[in-house]
């Protein structure tokens, strides 16, 4: 059981803290997680499995952590805004708000509440940390002290230096896999990862080429920004977002060890653009992805028919492939993830500070 870090003095004049009860019970697993600590190197994205289980990556480290929260109890959770959560986590951390890093956001659909990997300070000596945030906008720290947990290691990552980083860009959960893109030493650098849970030891390392219609030719170096699972009739895929911004689909039943898989480049959808974060979920019967994006804003890529998009394969202008509408009224999202099949959290930038907020999915 992950427990509130007694270590740190918060006020709760500071955050308006409203106590939350320790979490007792733990999910049945097939592999049985340890108590220990969980020594972090470096803060990456995060996501949520079964049972309240939340997995950690760690890019510095080249590991996956799963730990099993045990935060399984549903909560009365609805719309929720919460403001000036940089400045609430440097209060409780000691340092500056321009000294608040938050790599990630993510919802605990077993409990709706809202995870958030974090790093105090910048750069190599940057500490993670992680927080939740309560129903009524109250933020605790998760201590790793001696937390139960298992973890996996990635084999062959980027070298240390300035791309360690990028070891792990983005993880997800579906299906009993753990799905990981990031840059390995391999002949193909972009790599997406397929890791049974509960965690065996065994790891599928793939090489991803893609064709990007804006550079106007195949790359295999560049890394997965975000991704998301995508059932395409009954087939399970992943709709990889990268950089400058084409939006691919990779065959999940092509993810074995060792192999060089070719993604079919479905978008381009525009250059000096980053990728954040994406979400997919289902509106009038229709399927759509959101995506929030460095320069573009939030995007709401229709996704139907996404079989029928004819693959880009020459090099094309600004934006080709599946269509697209930015959402003009959401501006500053840096992470998102969903709340149920209705609703989405927002985690946005604004030049009053960083907000939490719910949305009913557009």
């Amino acid at each position: 059981m992950i427990s509130w870090n007694p270590c740190r003095a918060i006020s709760p004049c500071v955050l308006g803290l409203v106590l939350i009860p320790l979490w007792t019970a733990m999910p049945a697993l097939a592999e049985e997680p340890k108590a220990g600590k969980v020594a972090l190197l470096s803060g990456g994205p995060i996501a949520f499995g079964p049972e309240g289980i939340l997995f950690v990556g760690d890019p510095k480290g080249a590991k996956i952590y799963a730990l099993a929260t045990g935060d399984t109890q549903s909560t009365s959770a609805g719309p929720l805004s919460a403001e000036g959560i940089d400045a609430k986590l440097a209060s409780v951390l000691g340092v500056k708000p321009a000294e608040i890093v938050i790599n990630d956001l993510a919802v605990n659909p077993a409990s709706k509440r809202i995870y958030l990997a974090v790093s105090r300070g910048k750069g190599p000596d940057a500490i993670p940390l992680l927080f939740v945030l309560g129903e009524n906008g109250d933020l605790k720290e998760v201590s790793l002290e001696s937390a139960l947990h298992t973890s996996i290691e990635l084999g062959n990552p980027v070298a240390a230096g300035n791309k360690r980083m990028e070891a792990i860009t983005s993880l997800k959960y579906a299906k009993g896999k753990v799905f990981v893109a990031g840059l390995s030493n391999e002949e193909f650098a972009s790599t997406l990862r397929s890791i049974p849970y509960p965690f065996s030891g065994k790891v599928a390392s793939s090489g991803i080429q893609i064709y990007h219609g804006a550079h106007g030719k195949f790359e295999t170096a560049s890394p997965v920004r975000t991704f998301t699972p995508l059932d395409v009739n009954g087939k399970e895929e992943i709709l990889a977002a990268y950089t400058c911004t084409p939006l691919v689909r990779i065959p999940v039943s092509q993810l074995t060890d060792g192999a060089k898989v070719k993604g079919t480049t479905v978008a381009e959808l525009g250059n000096r653009n980053r990728p954040l974060d994406m979400v997919t979920y289902t509106k009038g019967n229709k399927p759509y992805a959101l995506m929030a994006n460095s320069a573009r804003g939030v995007m709401k890529v229709a996704l139907e028919d996404i079989e029928k998009v004819d693959a880009i394969v020459e090099r094309v202008g600004d934006k080709a492939g599946l269509s697209y509408e930015s959402i003009a009224d959401l501006k500053g999202v840096e992470h998102l993830d969903k709340m149920g099949e209705t609703h989405a959290v927002l985690l946005i930038r604004t030049p009053k500070g960083v907000q939490i907020q719910t949305i009913v999915l557009p």
